[in-house]
């Protein structure tokens, strides 16, 4: 499930890099306009793009490897915290939890999950994506342990768990319309620094 558009090329003719941003555009327009993952084809996104099946499976091994980045592209670059504050860092990738400046994101996440409940491939290609970010957060939080600022029995892969859950329901599913979801990141890591932190 490896993304194949930055391998190395053989000699020849450059590869048009306005192909590989239609391409990708064309996966998340079809995506937001409605279509299923299951359904999503490689032919349908090569007619969108204005391209070739071809070009697409020189660029890409499969619509698993296409769908990597463009998912990867709708998250955008993962928050890089300053190491100076365990709290800010963790403030700084709590309030990235959900959040994307892409408005497709507001109707192609949601549909992930149903997607990744009924296929494996399809839960590999979500942890593909969340990986690399939860490891982010959990990165914060050894180091914190390390320095002392939190509790050294503190379980981990709960506490991101403790972390993440509010930011998704709220911007998911807009569970409660009357939290600012400008304070809530620092709310969240408040309330759970306050059961982890070291006495």
């Amino acid at each position: 499930m490896t993304s194949t558009a930055d391998a190395p090329r053989s000699p020849g003719r450059p590869r048009s890099i306005r192909a590989d941003e239609a391409i990708i555009e064309a996966t998340l327009d079809l995506l937001a306009e409605g279509s299923t993952i299951e359904a999503l084809s490689i032919e349908a996104i090569a007619t969108r793009a204005g391209v070739g099946k071809a070009t697409i499976y020189r660029r890409w091994a499969g619509k698993d490897a296409l769908l990597l980045d463009a998912l990867r592209r709708l998250k955008g670059v993962m928050a890089q915290p300053a190491g100076h504050s365990v709290r800010d860092d963790l403030v700084l990738l709590v309030g990235a939890i959900g959040k994307n400046v892409d408005p497709r994101a507001a109707k192609i996440m949601p549909c992930l999950a149903p997607a990744v409940n009924r296929s494996a491939d399809q839960f590999q290609l979500y942890q593909n994506i969340i990986s690399p970010r939860r490891q982010l957060m959990r990165e914060v939080l050894r180091r914190g342990i390390d320095e002392g600022v939190l509790r050294a029995d503190i379980d981990v892969e709960v506490t991101m768990a403790l972390l993440t859950g509010p930011m998704l329901i709220q911007r998911v599913l807009q569970w409660n319309p009357d939290l600012d979801e400008q304070t809530l990141p620092e709310r969240v890591v408040d309330a759970v620094l306050d059961g982890i932190q070291a006495r």
